[in-house]
C-alpha cells in the first residue's frame, strides 16, 4: 500500500469497476477502495477494497445472511428460511443487452472473469405488501393482478405478437416494419 498511484477510484460498484478496468487495461496503476476497507481483491495493478463484506456498492447482490444483516442488523437469518447460499437478491436489478456496448466494455476490461450471466427466469415486483410475478406470456397477463382488464388484453396480444414473430416470415409482422418503428410506436 506504500506504492504511488496515478488515480484513486472510491467504491466497488459497477461504474467504479468498469472505470478501474479501463484504466488498468491502459496500463494505469489504480487503487480502488471504500472508506472502511474490510474486503479486497487484487487483479493485475488494480486493488479494489470495500467497507462491506461484499462487492458491488449499491448495485450488489446479497445472499440471505448478508441481506438479513443489512436490513435486520442480525448476522444470521432464521434457519427455517433455508440455506443462505440459495438466495441471491439484487439490491438494484441489472439487465443488459447481450450484444450491447456495456457487454463489449466488460469483455474488454476482463471484468467478465468476475461476473456471471444468465437468462432471466422471471421478474417480480413488490406491490401492496405482496410479491407479484411480472407477466411474460398471454396466460400470465390474463391471470396477473398487476393490470386491469384492458391492459391484460393488450399485453396478451403484444406477448403473442412477440412470440410468433419470425424475421424471415412477413406474415408474422402484422404489417409492421420493425426496422423503421420505434418501440413506442410498436407498443402503441
Amino acid at each position: 500500500m506504500d506504492e504511488e498511484y496515478e488515480v484513486i477510484v472510491l467504491g466497488t460498484g459497477l461504474k467504479e469497476c468498469i472505470l478501474s478496468g479501463l484504466l488498468s487495461v491502459d496500463g494505469v496503476k489504480v487503487l480502488s477502495r471504500s472508506l472502511f476497507p474490510r474486503s479486497f481483491l487484487i487483479h493485475d495493478l488494480v486493488l479494489h477494497m470495500d467497507r462491506n463484506d461484499y462487492y458491488g456498492g449499491e448495485s450488489t447482490s446479497l445472499n440471505l445472511n448478508q441481506l438479513w444483516k443489512k436490513f435486520r442488523g442480525e448476522d444470521k437469518a432464521p434457519e427455517h428460511l433455508g440455506a443462505s447460499r440459495d438466495y441471491n437478491v439484487d439490491m438494484m436489478p441489472k439487465f443488459m443487452m447481450g450484444n450491447g456496448k456495456l457487454v463489449r466494455t466488460l469483455i474488454h476490461t476482463d471484468v467478465t472473469k468476475y461476473l456471471s450471466f444468465k437468462a432471466v427466469d422471471g421478474s417480480y415486483v413488490f406491490v401492496k405488501g405482496k410479491v407479484q410475478k411480472v407477466p411474460v406470456t398471454p396466460m400470465e397477463a390474463l391471470k396477473s393482478p398487476l393490470m386491469g382488464i384492458f391492459e391484460k388484453r393488450r399485453a396478451g396480444k403484444f406477448f403473442s405478437y412477440v412470440q410468433d414473430y419470425d424475421e424471415k416470415d412477413p406474415k408474422t409482422h402484422n404489417g409492421m416494419d420493425l426496422t423503421r418503428l420505434t418501440t413506442k410506436e410498436l407498443i402503441a
